[in-house]
């Protein structure tokens, strides 16, 4: 717990030395014009080069976003097919609380698999991201239909990058005593308010209670931080802190293991095209021994002696094929740590690589989809459990999917299935299993509402 209000501001030592590496991984992962802004924090300036010349450097400067691409291409293969989220137990109430929670898990209309892809995107980039499970503020009710008239049981979720947890600790067994969340941003209450005022926002939560502060900062004008909500918060009876992480491993965090080799890609890519720019400037050399005072433009000519000599300077290009061959290599190595070796093949198509290699590789990739889809699993689980201790329903939850990536895996599952039913084991639960993952990987896409229904069908049918 904090000592005092005062600390609410105060930076735990990781985030202290981990802040500065966040906001440079959100540039490279944007790319675009939000890095072309902050390019003089990443286009490395040679030694004493003029100010100018770094200058023009800055306005002519390019970035070849590898690393988003491939972040990005992570993300949509792994939610190609939307997670499968099963509900069993016999409170209908609470089954249609979770159909809707599921169309809409933020007060926001973002359904689950989506707020979740956007929590895997920042995982990949800071290493972990975090997800908070909230309920509206309580107000007094006699009993639980009265709490869910009022919307005070409707849990909602709010998500929340590793830039925003500033501070933490945690107790003897690895998990959240308390934390300090973070946010600010712009706002302008009426439209005839002279200008915009930047709100600052800070949410304490510990294993029973909260707190919220806020800061109003105006031009000049820095307001004091306020308490201006507090309270237990709707994980209180379970005694621990609603916050969750969506962690990867060091090996898996892809931004950390790219950027070095993204950054060095950068200033060579970006020093190669500086130097081809120049080269088709030629500058004219004189070879004669007397002294030389006359001024060269395309409006003045040149007197030269009998023996003096005229020609143009022209690099010989040896330097740009290395500098070109150094670039490819680092595209290429970029892919590989990111485990998509068959996917940055080189760019001038000089390399070949057998159906097995590829097939190998590509194994490879597959299995490090696997570990990504098994941690959003996991925490998926793990936030919706805690939704249902917090709102004391009777159901069970259990996620499923996000398993397979291959474009026509389904057909092969759908044999394999008839394969399974075919042995005659005779167990109506197998069956139902089987019917039940077959049906909601094949309509991933339809809304929570139907695939609930189906599944429940399809326990309380007679299969033969």
């Amino acid at each position: 717990m904090l000592n005092s209000d005062l600390d609410i501001d105060r930076e735990h030592p990781e985030y202290s030395a981990r802040k500065h590496i966040w906001k440079q991984y959100q540039d490279m992962y944007v790319g675009g014009e939000q890095f072309r802004a902050r390019a003089e924090n990443y286009l490395v300036r040679r030694q004493k080069e003029p100010h100018e010349v770094y200058g023009e450097r800055l306005l002519r400067v390019f970035y070849e976003n590898y690393v988003g691409s491939i972040i990005d291409w992570y993300t949509a293969t792994l939610f190609r097919r939307e997670p499968n989220v099963a509900f069993e137990g016999p409170d209908d109430r609470s089954r249609q609380f979770f159909v809707q929670f599921a169309d809409d898990c933020d007060l926001k209309g973002t359904n689950l698999a989506e707020f979740f892809r956007e929590r895997f995107i920042d995982a990949l980039i800071c290493g972990r991201s975090h997800i908070l499970v909230d309920f509206p503020k309580w107000m007094p009710a006699a009993n639980r239909a009265e709490e869910d008239a009022k919307g005070m049981s409707r849990a909602y979720l709010v998500g929340y990058s590793a830039e925003n947890l500033i501070n933490w600790s945690l107790d003897e067994h690895g998990k959240y005593e308390w934390v300090v969340l973070r946010t600010s941003g712009l706002r302008k209450p009426n439209i005839e308010d002279a200008g915009w005022s930047k709100q600052t926002r800070w949410a304490y939560y510990d294993k029973e209670n909260y707190r919220i502060y806020e800061r109003v900062e105006k031009g000049e004008q820095r307001g004091e931080i306020v308490l201006t909500a507090a309270g237990k918060h709707g994980s209180a009876k379970e005694g621990r802190v609603p916050l969750f992480d969506l962690e990867v491993s060091e090996g898996l965090w892809l931004m950390n293991r790219a950027a070095s080799l993204q950054m060095e890609h950068f200033n060579k890519s970006n020093s190669l095209s500086w130097a081809l720019t120049m080269g088709l400037y030629t500058m004219p050399v004189i070879y004669s021994d007397r002294e030389w005072n006359q001024i060269l433009g395309e409006s003045y000519y040149v007197q030269l002696g009998p023996n003096d000599r005229f020609g143009w300077t022209e690099p010989e290009g040896k330097v740009f094929q290395i500098a070109t061959d150094n670039l490819i290599r680092l595209q290429e190595e970029i892919y590989r740590v990111s485990y998509l070796a068959h996917a940055g093949g080189s760019v001038s198509g000089g390399r070949t690589q057998s159906g097995v290699s590829k097939q190998r590789d590509f194994a490879v990739t597959q299995e490090v989809l696997r570990a990504y889809g098994d941690e959003v699993k996991e925490t998926m689980k793990r936030v919706l459990r805690a939704v249902v201790c917090a709102r004391e329903d009777s159901l069970n939850i259990d996620v499923s999917g996000i398993d397979e990536f291959d474009i026509g895996d389904f057909g092969a599952e759908l044999v394999d299935a008839e394969r399974l039913l075919a042995f005659g084991m005779n167990s109506p639960t197998l069956k139902k299993q089987v019917f039940k993952k077959l049906a909601l990987k094949y309509l991933c896409d339809v809304r929570q509402e139907v695939k609930d229904q189906i599944a429940r069908e399809i326990d309380s049918g007679v299969i033969d």
